[in-house]
């Protein structure tokens, strides 16, 4: 293509860029000015309504909740009335649950029923001759029972016993003179003494040679105290309940 006509072409589509270049710029603002305005206009229109209340100073968004459909209807002391009910019934269920706890635990912790029957003895003395020694089983230990003649009687009293080891009147070790109740086991090592033998007339152990006397008091070897007296009572003629 020649020079010149190049020029011309060059020419006329600069002037023609120029005359659409205004309105493209018109048609530019017209769109920025509609997008501003539907913004501010969405700005203006658009509030956030807050549940706390509206506050009357510049549009606040506070929005307070009513609360009335929740008052009662009645009167100040009858709500206080049924609230000292209410918590008094709740103190007294939980008083008597506790109460119903704590028993069923004792109950469970006491001793049952054979171990009860073995707490005491009952034994008929009538049985018994004179001169002569029962032995019983009382809580797995054995008891002696003597049944004890006039003349041991008198040795048991006129003894000495201020000097003794474990001293000890007769009168303090029986209830009834005639009647002498120990417990069958040396105070020594725990074995059972025989009866009717050793050096006194009363009860030897062979364990380790203690002698015991018709009172069951010890008076020669190493046993420390006399035969235990455990407690025991008459509750009628020729009975004896031992614990």
């Amino acid at each position: 293509m020649p020079p010149l006509a190049s020029s011309a072409s060059t020419t006329l589509l600069r002037a023609c860029t120029r005359q659409a270049l205004p309105s493209a710029r018109t048609a530019v603002t017209a769109v920025s000015l509609q997008r501003r305005a539907r913004s501010s206009e969405a700005s203006t229109g658009s509030s956030f309504e807050s549940p706390f209340g509206r506050s009357t100073e510049n549009q606040s968004t506070l929005k307070i909740p009513s609360f009335k459909k929740y008052l009662s209807k009645n009167g100040e002391t009858t709500n206080k009335v049924f609230s000292y009910f209410m918590a008094g019934s709740m103190g007294l269920v939980t008083a008597v649950g506790a109460k119903a706890t704590v028993h069923d635990f004792l109950v469970n912790m006491s001793a049952s029923a054979d171990v009860l029957a073995q707490a005491k003895v009952e034994v008929a003395l009538n049985a018994i001759p004179e001169g002569k020694n029962v032995i019983i089983k009382w809580r797995g230990k054995p008891v002696f029972i003597r049944h004890r003649t006039a003349a041991e009687i008198q040795e048991a009293e006129e003894t000495k016993w201020e000097g003794f080891r474990d001293p000890q009147p007769d009168s303090d070790r029986v209830k009834k003179p005639e009647w002498l109740v120990m417990l069958g086991v040396c105070t020594h090592l725990g074995c059972v003494p025989i009866g009717e033998a050793g050096d006194y007339g009363g009860w030897f152990c062979p364990c380790h040679g203690s002698h015991y006397d018709i009172s069951g008091r010890v008076r020669r070897g190493p046993a420390p105290l006399n035969l235990e007296v455990p407690a025991y009572d008459f509750p009628a003629d020729g009975t004896l309940v031992i614990g």
